[in-house]
């Protein structure tokens, strides 16, 4: 199983550092009122490890983008909103 080490790095600004059999970094953004509303009194830091959990059932970390916004991995995935609220 990977190993996913999430630092904020400024205001709505965060590195997820992804190591498995390859190691990648990521840069994500987090809407602070997106978050809220898909995450209810989750810490954005732990939205955005919750979040690469996700996305790692789904596909390997060599294929997850560089840097994104945290919303755009409901176009890639429809249900990523409800599994992530629930």
């Amino acid at each position: 199983m990977a190993k996913i080490e999430v630092t904020e790095t400024g205001p709505g600004a965060f590195e997820a550092t992804v190591e498995a059999e390859t190691t990648t970094r990521h840069r994500v953004h987090v809407d602070a009122e997106y978050a809220a509303r898909i995450a209810p009194g989750v810490e954005a830091e732990e939205l955005v490890r919750r979040s690469f959990e996700f996305l790692l059932e789904r596909e390997p970390n060599t294929s997850i983008l560089p840097q994104f916004d945290l919303s755009l991995i409901r176009r890639y995935f429809p249900e990523y909103e409800q599994w992530i609220g629930g």
